[in-house]
């Protein structure tokens, strides 16, 4: 991407981003992720009203009292943007690819989040970690994972977000917020490790994809190529064998990914890219806010 187009893209935008997150977002925000940050103080007797889920059952045998823990709210929370950088992103038949609304979606993520003094980081993955963003705020911060996700180049094609997650549980020691931006093409097992990932962060996720990636129209003989392997396939799309069996891949693939997020109470939304993703964003910071 040419550097002028590459700066009028950012600048794009950041427009758009900085207006949702301060004019849309910022309540939604509070809401969903403040209060998340909490850190463990002390014990103390149990009273009637406390939540019986923050019951210490250690000291309360020991005591042959009812204990509950005590938390105290962290003064500033981390999110950590996972992006999907992998080459099935570069699809795209509406007015965007996937990478470019994923890229929509981080910098109106990243802005709310400065905008509440909090810090953003990312972690880019494709079928292996591509790089990491340490969390940041400001700006000149933000502008730069933009300006990342526009332009990076991965190594690897395919998706594994098995390692994106196990990379993010390394690296971020104390508990924090993992957004996970992918269009879950992902034949890989990740749902254990979302499993051990969500026992310490809380996990959101959007999922992105093109309209024209749930049916195969009737057109007849294509000659179509796999992002992410390179393999390039003849195929009969006039066959309603053909459609159905296309349909049933993709139908497997997103069962897979809500069963997985469903299971461990990962809160998730859908973002076709030729819909305004808005009010999914909202539909997701709400369910989060419960």
């Amino acid at each position: 991407m040419e550097t002028q187009d590459l700066l009028q893209k950012i600048r794009r935008i950041e427009i758009k981003s900085k207006r949702l997150s301060q004019n849309i977002f910022s309540g939604e925000y509070r809401s969903a992720f403040k209060g998340r940050g909490m850190s463990f103080s002390e014990v103390r007797e149990y009273q009637i009203g406390d939540d019986v889920r923050d019951i210490d059952w250690n000291v309360t045998a020991r005591y042959a009292k009812p204990f509950v823990k005590v938390y105290e709210e962290e003064r500033e929370l981390t999110m950590i943007l996972l992006v999907d950088v992998s080459e099935s992103g570069l699809f795209g038949t509406a007015e965007r690819t996937k990478r470019q609304l994923i890229a929509e979606v981080a910098g109106t993520l990243a802005f709310s989040t400065i905008t509440n003094n909090d810090k953003v980081g990312v972690i880019f993955f494709s079928d292996r970690v591509e790089k990491f963003i340490p969390p940041g705020k400001g700006r000149k911060h933000v502008l730069h994972i933009l300006s990342e996700i526009l332009r990076l180049e991965p190594k690897g094609k395919g998706t594994n977000l098995s390692q994106a997650l196990i990379y993010a549980n390394n690296v971020q020691k104390k508990q924090c917020t993992l957004f996970i931006l992918s269009d879950f093409i992902d034949e890989s097992a990740y749902e254990q490790t979302l499993n051990v990932v969500s026992r310490k962060h809380q996990v959101m996720a959007m999922q992105v994809y093109d309209p024209k990636e749930t049916e195969l129209p009737n057109v007849g003989l294509l000659r179509v190529q796999d992002a992410e392997s390179g393999e390039i396939t003849m195929v009969d799309s006039s066959s309603r064998r053909v459609r159905d069996m296309y349909r049933d891949y993709w139908q497997r693939l997103t069962t897979k990914m809500s069963e997985a997020l469903t299971k461990y109470d990962i809160n998730f939304v859908s973002s076709p890219t030729n819909e305004d993703y808005v009010p999914a964003l909202q539909r997701l910071f709400n369910k989060s806010s419960r």
